[in-house]
């Protein structure tokens, strides 16, 4: 949910500046996508709106109370908690952790991820080799598991980086592998059929009603 000053990083990732509408959209994709058989995975838990770093080069920090947040960042998340998968900020929430980001944080993994907002599915960290986290790749693999991740992301194809982050890792605790069994039991029950055509047809129509852009 963006809020005024805010880096463009999120852009249109960002379904509005509302948390009712963001929910709805949010819902209405999330059952798109288990509708043609794709796990959705709702981001950047549990919000990314009020960073003014981009997260990609350095390491927000979100001053913002517990209070406020509550009632706007993480509202959409609560509405979307039932989904299957859900990605971390490398964002420092200084209300609640004045001192790791969620994606380290066991603070705000525990607390607002898993308790206030209620999410139960799998939560993967966000790239652990973007700019906002510090220290080598196993380091911060390390440190995302111990906060509460379940899975880490990793997606520059650097292969020494690559190396590290497997090295650092351990397999799946069997709380994932429930999370994951549960998450893809919801998406193969979930699947429905799907009509190219009239897919198609309907599209068009709509584009059809949609008005002409005006000419500048």
């Amino acid at each position: 949910m963006p809020t005024v000053g805010a880096d463009p990083v999120i852009g249109d990732r960002a379904y509005g500046t509302e948390a009712a509408t963001i929910a709805r959209l949010g819902r209405a994709v999330c059952d798109g996508l288990l509708a043609g058989g794709v796990l959705p995975v709702i981001k950047h838990i549990p919000g990314h709106g009020r960073a003014k770093v981009d997260s990609h080069h350095g390491l927000p920090r979100v001053e913002t109370d517990r209070a406020e947040l509550a009632a706007s960042d993480f509202a959409p998340f609560r509405a979307l908690a039932d989904m299957p998968w859900a990605m971390t900020a490398h964002i420092v929430f200084s209300g609640i952790d004045p001192t790791a980001p969620a994606t380290l944080s066991p603070k705000v993994i525990s607390e607002i991820i898993r308790g206030e907002i209620g999410f139960g599915g799998v939560l993967v960290s966000d790239d652990v080799s973007m700019g906002a986290l510090q220290g080598g790749l196993g380091e911060r693999t390390s440190g995302a598991f111990a906060a509460g991740c379940d899975l880490v992301l990793h997606c520059n194809g650097d292969c020494d980086e690559m190396t590290a982050v497997v090295e650092a890792a351990a397999p799946m605790t069997a709380a994932t592998m429930e999370r994951v069994t549960r998450g893809e039991t919801l998406r193969r029950r979930s699947v429905q059929p799907f009509d190219r055509a009239a897919a198609e047809a309907r599209f068009d129509a709509l584009l059809a009603d949609m008005p002409e852009p005006r000419s500048r």
